[in-house]
């Protein structure tokens, strides 16, 4: 439908102007939409000269704009006390046109039409609809207005004005005793308003008597039958001047039809195909009727069809195009589906979770339905109808859970699965990788997340140079480093709409060695297990070594006792030489495990605490190469540097641990 235009007077009466093959045509219907068909043209024009339109290639068309002036009707115009009268401004022809427009009238709602205007005029209703006022619209000035007391049959010209107004809207007095009307409007664009009153009482002869009327029969082409009913209106005989008394009803009977086939549509789901039945929709199943149907209880089956709204017929084929009772079958489930209730497929953690379960057919107060809600526990109900408003659960560990549903009864089951998100936000993260791994050997690297989110959030890891991450769902990466030098490592943890990130440096390297180190027992009294203090302590050993930077590494490992890893790499240039390089490496090596096998390598935590550094543990399980040349900790943290040789290692600028300075001892 392009447009829609509810008669008013007459229920079940529509004008719609609809669009077909690429034309606007305009349709009618006293049925509610039933049936529809185009508008009989008047047989002659104004003039009396015969209009040769011929249905249905050429029709009567109406614009059924409503005016937002609410001094001012719209395009068409009806009254409810006026049943069966319609004023409107259109064309006729093949379809409808803005163009060479004029004025047409119905006062048998709809049936036939009279030319009254060759110009577009706004039309207003008197007298209870016992009279029609007619003035040019505003777009014209006029000094005239024109009047009928026959639904448009004969007009009379009256002035109003002794100068040409453009009349912006009239007030129709309230009251049924009330006969003024007041034009408003101005004589030019830059005049004030102009307000004339007129008193049309004068035009009539008396109150109308029962000799003045005489009776109308709504029809449809013929057929009384409209809406169920036989309705039969008093109407005042043309030409008689009198009065319509405030007590005047316009109905004067109301006969109940018997029914018929076109005072039924088609029922919800169903739709009139060509042979004109109705058939069910593509999208509608007939059986879902009766899905929540009990066996042993009664349902109402469609028949395909429904008495349109309102209609008032009895009888007939009343009985065959109405719903029968039946009784419900006894079927087993089917369509069975499992929802939340807002349609999400997350949850938030310690939150109540609503399931709805949902089966197409069955006999749903005999249906068991069991819900296992994949965290251990489940529920069972024997009735539908108890779980309506759906089924709550609290989950209380993140993860991803396979909600099941079973539907089962004597006749057979069905089941269906839901994977549900339970997700909390993250709260922090930490990069555990290697300091030092061997150049184009896979390494293993892990983000430790907390609190515990087993499979519910997305990894995201920068290794390298690479611009583009790789995404994982595990906490674990496996990557080769195919250059040597020191490479950033970055992963990003996304939860529940946060998203939190750590980044290590990793130094790549064609082989390296690596040394064990434990201190003596007093420094695990002082040492507060967190990143600062190792940071610290990293930062005060690297000011006193001669060693280059990025040939020595030494990382402190978190706990208790406190033991480290120490690292020594080759020149990051070792295309050539290599063999040499290592001997070199393993005589540093030697001598360093001597000098902490003698005790040599200590330092002075605050005055009075000595700390030795004297000991070689073994290893524990390397993650990087087993080969004796080289080894790596499960569990490294921190980057420091480490003095080579037989140095005393100085600890100070402890002041937010509280530690006393000392200043370095060589031996």
């Amino acid at each position: 439908l392009f447009e829609l235009y509810d008669v008013a007077g007459i229920k079940g009466m529509l004008i719609a102007n609809r669009r077909q093959d690429n034309q606007v045509k305009t349709y009618i219907t006293y049925n509610k939409g039933r049936d529809w068909r185009l508008l009989q043209a008047p047989p002659t024009d104004l003039e009396g000269n015969d209009i040769h339109c011929v249905l249905p290639f050429c029709s009567l068309h109406l614009q059924l704009q409503t005016s937002e002036n609410p001094y001012l009707p719209g395009t068409i115009s009806t009254k409810g006390s006026a049943p069966g009268v319609i004023v409107a401004t259109g064309n006729i022809g093949a379809e409808l046109s803005y163009n060479n427009v004029g004025m047409f009238i119905s006062s048998d709602a709809g049936n036939s039409w009279r030319a009254i205007f060759e110009e577009e005029h706004n039309v207003w209703f008197l007298d209870s609809g016992g009279a029609l006022v007619a003035v040019r619209q505003p777009s014209v000035p006029t000094k005239h207005l024109w009047i009928s007391f026959d639904e448009g049959r004969q007009w009379t010209q009256h002035s109003f004005s002794s100068v040409p107004l453009f009349v912006d809207g009239v007030v129709v007095e309230a009251g049924a005793e009330n006969h003024i009307l007041t034009f408003f409007g101005h004589f030019s664009h830059r005049s004030e308003w102009q307000l004339f009153k007129i008193d049309y009482k004068s035009v009539f002869s008396g109150r109308c008597t029962e000799e003045d009327y005489q009776t109308w029969h709504l029809h449809n082409q013929g057929e009384p039958c409209v809406m169920g009913q036989k309705q039969i209106y008093m109407k005042r005989r043309p030409g008689n001047y009198c009065m319509l008394g405030k007590d005047y009803s316009r109905i004067l009977s109301a006969e109940s039809c018997i029914c018929r086939a076109h005072d039924f549509e088609c029922d919800y789901g169903y739709e009139r195909r060509g042979d004109g039945n109705c058939r069910p929709a593509f999208w509608f199943n007939p059986s879902s009727l009766w899905r929540v149907c009990s066996h042993g209880q009664n349902y109402l089956n469609s028949t395909g069809y429904r008495k349109v709204v309102l209609n008032n017929c009895t009888k007939g084929v009343k009985e065959t195009y109405t719903a029968r009772k039946q009784l419900c079958p006894h079927r087993a489930p089917k369509g069975l589906t499992l929802t939340t209730k807002d349609g999400k497929l997350t949850a938030n953690l310690a939150t109540n979770v609503s399931f709805l379960v949902h089966l197409d057919e069955g006999d749903s107060l005999r249906t068991n339905v069991q819900l296992d809600f994949g965290d251990g526990t489940a529920v069972s109900y024997s009735n539908l109808s108890w779980i309506e408003e759906g089924i709550k659960h609290v989950y209380k560990a993140a993860g991803i859970f396979r909600v099941t549903a079973l539907a089962e009864n004597t006749l057979g089951y069905d089941s269906t699965t839901l994977f549900l998100h339970v997700i909390c936000p993250v709260e922090h993260v930490q990069l555990l990788a290697p300091f030092v791994v061997i150049r184009n050997k896979e390494v293993n690297i892990t983000a430790l997340v907390l609190p515990s989110h087993p499979r519910t959030v997305t990894y995201f890891w920068w290794l390298g140079n690479n611009s583009e991450p790789v995404i994982t769902l595990d906490g674990s990466v496996s990557y080769s480093f195919p250059s040597e030098g020191f490479h950033s490592i970055t992963v990003q943890v996304s939860s529940a709409n946060v998203i939190l990130q750590d980044s290590k440096i990793i130094a790549v390297r064609g082989f390296f060695k690596s040394l064990l180190l434990s201190f003596s027992p007093n420094l695990d009294e002082l040492n507060p297990d967190i990143p600062e203090w190792r940071q610290d302590v990293a930062t005060v050993i690297k000011t006193v070594t001669d060693f280059p930077e990025d040939q020595l590494l030494v990382a402190v490992f978190p706990g208790i006792p406190t033991a480290a890893e120490l690292f020594l790499l080759p020149h990051k240039n070792q295309s050539e030489g290599r063999k040499r390089s290592e001997e070199q490496l393993e005589r540093t090596s030697d001598i360093i495990v001597t000098a902490l096998n003698q005790n040599l390598v200590e330092f002075e935590l605050k005055p009075g605490v000595r700390i030795y550094i004297n000991d070689i543990v073994p290893a524990p399980a390397p993650l990087v190469d087993s080969s004796p040349r080289h080894s790596s900790s499960a569990m490294l943290m921190l980057l420091s540097v480490v003095f080579l040789g037989l140095a005393v290692f100085l600890i100070y600028k402890f002041k937010r641990y509280g530690l006393v300075p000392v200043n370095a001892a060589l031996l």
